[in-house]
């Protein structure tokens, strides 16, 4: 996004663009998303080549690429990853939905916050991982138990910085708001919310890579399918090449949806001058 600036020039009125390139980040670079994961594919490739990196430690690419043709052919890859996909969807739906509610009521209400602020709290200091023991007796070993561990660490982050984008909001809105007469369910709508929506979007970076690290987890208790159940089996049979696949298909999904979720919030957030852009 370009800002511009609507005052005249002058000698002692410089230009925003400039000031904020020079002293800034500098100019966006296109597709500069892929240059880092590009690179560390290059590392690993030399590394590889080389002799570096052993193949009992870390295997080569080009093996890694052959073993995903052969999991995509004779083990049905899709299936498992359209498995994980589903319950790592469903679970970052709830968490984000249970989550984004808990902090909109616990925000804008201080019986709510001392409600559910403090229950919260409680929470983050509680490893929801340590809890899967718990949730195996409450809901079995099934598909329940995996959606409410990946819901319940998704949540925490969601109503943390969302939470914290409410609060955050310059009082003198508010004062505005009363000054103009604007009605309190206007002021949320118009003001506080559109307000928090950076904040939201931040824990819905730290939502998505934490559902993930739950799917991680908990396809490796009784799962019929899924990269977890294929990395499972690969470790009983010693094919490393396998366990990587699996490694690298779980970073692709980490990375693609933070990818999303920031090209989301600055299409959303076109409005705010940041050094981003």
């Amino acid at each position: 996004m370009t800002i511009t600036d609507s005052r005249p020039r002058t000698a002692t009125t410089p230009d925003i663009r400039v000031v904020r390139r020079r002293l800034g980040p500098g100019r966006r670079i296109p597709y500069a998303f892929w240059i880092g994961p590009l690179l560390l594919l290059a590392v690993w490739s030399a590394g590889s080549a080389t002799g570096l990196i052993s193949p009992a430690i870390l295997t080569a690419p080009w093996d890694v690429v052959v073993a995903f043709g052969e999991q995509w052919t004779d083990h049905d890859l899709l299936g498992n990853i359209l498995s994980s996909l589903n319950r790592a969807a469903l679970g970052l739906g709830f968490g984000i939905a249970v989550g984004g509610v808990l902090a909109v009521v616990s925000g804008l209400s201080r019986i709510g916050e001392s409600l559910i602020d403090g229950p919260i709290q409680i929470k983050r200091s509680v490893p929801t991982l340590a809890l899967i023991p718990l949730f195996i007796a409450w809901f079995g070993i099934g598909q329940e138990m995996k959606i409410v561990t990946i819901a319940l660490i998704s949540l925490v982050p969601i109503y943390v910085h969302t939470h914290n984008g409410l609060r955050s909001i310059d009082g003198k809105y508010a004062e505005l708001a009363e000054t103009i007469d604007i009605g309190r369910a206007e002021f949320v709508r118009h003001i506080v919310l559109p307000g928090a929506l950076p904040g939201f979007l931040l824990g819905m970076r730290f939502a998505v890579t934490s559902s993930l690290l739950g799917l991680v987890v908990v396809e490796q208790y009784n799962a019929t399918a899924g990269i977890g159940h294929m990395i499972t089996l690969a470790e009983q049979y010693g094919q490393t090449d396998v366990i990587v696949v699996g490694l690298v298909i779980y970073g692709v999904f980490g990375y693609c949806a933070d990818s999303a979720v920031r090209l989301v919030g600055r299409r959303v957030l076109a409005w705010r001058r940041t050094l981003e852009d």
